[in-house]
């Protein structure tokens, strides 16, 4: 999703929850991993990879000009003869320690993954939960975006809203705004509603 698709939803999702629910998120994301330097590692499940998401946040990274958003997707079917960013696999999170942050993204909860998980935080990673909210890896992660079935937006699209948010909310020590920022503020101007008459 381009920034002007992100711009259209947004507007589309104005006065909703989401807008202010999925920056928090991202403010928080953002936060752990800069904070710290670094070390986010993305995992979804064995059924569901967050390619685009990691895809995502690598270009958030650059056009922000915050390296820390770049993760390391952990797959769970990573093979040694994959290309080296796509070979990571689960044992990543058991060697994951303190200053590193977990964003997990997963639609359902596998007791493998929750098994690596509960050992992560038990290390001292900062675990980020995006899914279906409820469950032990909610009570596990040290914050959590219910994406609950039946919600108005899918979780595809809340990680589109989370990944430029984590990049558009970089703060005064951000590096100068790029072509991409102008865009989606010139979007926004677009497609804002006209000043109401005096």
């Amino acid at each position: 999703m381009d920034a002007v698709r992100v711009a259209l939803l947004r507007e589309v999702l104005a006065g909703t929850e989401w807008l202010g629910a999925t920056r928090a998120f991202a403010g928080v994301l953002r936060g752990s991993v800069v904070a710290h330097g670094g070390g986010l590692l993305l995992v979804g499940t064995p059924a569901y990879e967050p390619w685009h998401l990691a895809a995502h946040l690598v270009d958030e990274a650059a056009w922000s000009g915050t390296p820390e958003l770049a993760p390391t997707l952990v797959r769970h079917r990573a093979r040694p003869s994959d290309p080296a960013h796509l070979a990571v696999g689960p044992g990543r999170i058991s060697a994951a320690r303190r200053g590193e942050t977990l964003l997990v993204v997963a639609p359902e909860e596998p007791a493998s993954l929750l098994e690596r998980v509960y050992d992560a935080r038990r290390a001292g990673v900062t675990v980020l939960a995006l899914g279906a909210g409820g469950g032990e890896l909610a009570a596990m992660a040290h914050d959590t975006l219910a994406v609950p079935a039946g919600a108005e937006l899918d979780l595809d699209s809340v990680q589109h809203l989370v990944s430029a948010a984590a990049g558009e909310n970089a703060g005064p020590t951000r590096a100068r705004r790029g072509f991409r920022d102008r865009l989606v503020r010139l979007a926004e101007t677009l497609t804002a509603p006209p000043p109401a008459p005096w």
